[in-house]
């Protein structure tokens, strides 16, 4: 990834191990090594996820814990993915003082109450595709509640395309769509939206470069 990267200024990545991806192996060593290179900005996408492997929670905590140590070691900000595991999130961030460095819950799904505990600890929320979907109302909910300044948008690609492309592969360029569909719940312009979320974006990923 970093040497397909490496001739876009504009573009950065992240390290880690999903937790659906555990069994195929975890090398900290290297994961550690990956984390120094300039162009990684951030930690994960790491986490818990007990709807598809609940069955191996127990692991997934430790390697989940071993990422949060890591962030807060070289001073870069997580992603994390969490699914049916939102007491255990918390807890495992806050145990492993992970608001030294903040991070994101990418691809939100969860209540309200759980992404205020996560913006407590500096956390920031990342809005896909999934908030356009007709069943999604307690997203919605969620959406309307929070402060912009706190509030991501995302694709997911090349899962989750957003109506009216749902059922398609998605794309990076519907990021626009779900910012739009984001200002229309906040009652804001998706350039306002665009425009906030690039901020909020900066301020989370510090170390990349406008």
């Amino acid at each position: 990834m970093i040497n397909l990267i490496r001739p876009y200024k504009n573009v950065f990545a992240s390290c880690g191990v999903h937790p659906l991806n555990i069994e195929e192996g975890f090398d900290f060593k290297k994961l550690r090594e990956f984390s120094s290179d300039e162009r990684v900005v951030a930690i994960g996408e790491t986490g818990l996820d007990y709807h598809y492997q609940q069955i191996h929670a127990k692991k997934q905590q430790e390697i989940f814990r071993q990422h949060v140590r890591l962030a807060v070691e070289v001073n870069k900000p997580l992603i994390i993915h969490t699914r049916m595991a939102r007491k255990d999130t918390l807890c495992i961030l806050s145990e492993e003082n992970a608001e030294k460095v903040g991070g994101v819950l990418h691809c939100f799904t969860e209540n309200y109450e759980m992404a205020k505990a996560a913006i407590e600890l500096g956390f920031y929320i990342s809005i896909s595709g999934i908030v356009t979907f007709n069943k999604a109302s307690e997203l919605k909910e969620v959406v309307r509640r929070l402060p912009l300044e706190r509030l991501l948008v995302e694709t997911d690609s090349p899962y989750l395309a957003p109506i009216p492309y749902r059922g398609k592969q998605n794309q990076p360029s519907y990021v626009r769509v779900v910012a739009d569909y984001v200002g229309l719940l906040k009652g804001v312009s998706g350039n306002e939206v665009a425009r906030v979320t690039s901020i909020n974006f900066f301020n989370l990923f510090s170390t990349a470069s406008r």
